[in-house]
């Protein structure tokens, strides 16, 4: 049996705070702090823009206003991901 219609996602992502600083997100039980210093897109964004985001296929954030897309695995593991905006 196939379904016609895809199910409600049951993963969330929450905005918790926007400071001068940075935004801090609550996303799989975790908190995660995103400073404007290394994720400018949002520095200068609107309220509305930073929390329309979404969690899809439970490992990536999308902000679709913002045109910007970042895996939590970059978030959790920042190791990984020499590259940098600059």
């Amino acid at each position: 049996m196939r379904l016609t219609e895809h199910g409600t996602s049951t993963s969330k992502v929450e905005v918790l705070n926007i400071s001068s600083h940075g935004i801090w997100l609550y996303v799989r039980g975790k908190e995660c702090f995103l400073p404007y210093e290394d994720f400018p897109w949002f520095k200068d964004a609107r309220f509305s823009e930073i929390h329309d985001v979404q969690l899809l296929h439970g490992h990536l954030l999308q902000w679709d206003a913002l045109d910007v897309d970042l895996d939590l695995d970059s978030l959790e593991h920042p190791d990984r991901y020499p590259l940098r905006y600059r």
